[in-house]
């Protein structure tokens, strides 16, 4: 069983730049594509970012230019980067790992499209 772990979530004020990190247990990570995604009371989980296995990116259009998502294959951690927080980004962050290697009908955006996925990061406070 894959397990995914994110962190560095916590309180921040608006304005401030925060780092989630999503760590994998599975060693051939580098063939996973991942997802961010996240989640705020009564409402659906909703898509923030992703990386393929390949490198490619894509970001929600609500926060294109403040949002990296990096990714370290030799560590198995995944990162979201998000700089200029505000207070629509509170929500609880997960990160999402998608097995397939296969891209071309990919749907970044779709969560079912994920195989696995961690507790979740909070992020609260002013932000």
């Amino acid at each position: 069983q894959v397990q995914l772990e994110e962190s560095g979530g916590g309180l921040v004020q608006a304005g401030v730049s925060l780092r989630l990190s999503c760590a994998i247990s599975d060693r051939t990570f580098r063939r996973y594509s991942m997802g961010w995604f996240r989640q705020v009371p009564w409402k659906e989980r909703t898509f923030v970012g992703a990386m393929s296995w390949s490198g490619d990116v894509h970001y929600v259009d609500s926060m294109k230019g403040r949002l990296t998502i990096t990714r370290d294959n030799t560590d198995n951690t995944v990162f979201l980067q998000m700089i200029s927080l505000k207070p629509e980004n509170k929500a609880i962050y997960y990160c999402e790992a998608r097995t397939s290697l296969e891209s071309s009908s990919w749907t970044p955006d779709n969560k079912d499209e994920y195989d696995y996925w961690g507790q979740g990061s909070q992020v609260t406070g002013d932000a």
